[in-house]
């Protein structure tokens, strides 16, 4: 699974990365980012909660 964050989309809220800081960073201004290539299968939960959870549908599961 791959994952993407729309950097236009992003309002900093950092809910991503409270979900999955293993999956997510964010800059000191709460915007995301995504540090993993690929989201290790023990991680896809987290990845979706993670999408579900963006107010502005900033993250988004990019088929391969």
């Amino acid at each position: 699974m791959k994952i993407r964050v729309d950097p236009d989309k992003c309002q900093g809220h950092a809910r991503c990365y409270g979900l999955a800081p293993e999956i997510f960073d964010v800059d000191d201004y709460g915007q995301a980012s995504v540090i993993v290539d690929e989201v290790p299968p023990e991680l896809e939960e987290k990845a979706r909660l993670a999408v579900a959870n963006c107010p502005e549908y900033a993250i988004e599961i990019v088929s391969d």
